[in-house]
C-alpha cells in the first residue's frame, strides 16, 4: 500500500528548500563572516586615529 502524502506539506517545504538555497546563495554572494567586519571596523578606526595624530591645530 502507498504512503498518504499531504501535499500542502509537501509544498511547504519545497517552499522552505528553495528559500534556503537563495538566501546561502545570497549570503555567499554579498555577506560577510564576523571576523572580517570585525577587521574591517578595527582597520577603519585604526585609518582615523592616523590621520587625527597627523591634523594641525589652527
Amino acid at each position: 500500500m502507498a504512503e498518504i502524502t499531504n501535499l500542502n506539506r509537501f509544498r511547504k517545504q519545497q517552499a522552505r528548500a528553495e528559500a534556503r538555497r537563495t538566501a546561502d546563495a545570497n549570503a555567499a554572494k554579498h555577506g560577510r563572516t564576523k571576523a572580517q567586519r570585525l577587521a574591517e571596523k578595527a582597520q577603519a578606526e585604526r585609518a582615523a586615529q592616523h590621520l587625527d595624530q597627523h591634523r594641525k591645530d589652527d
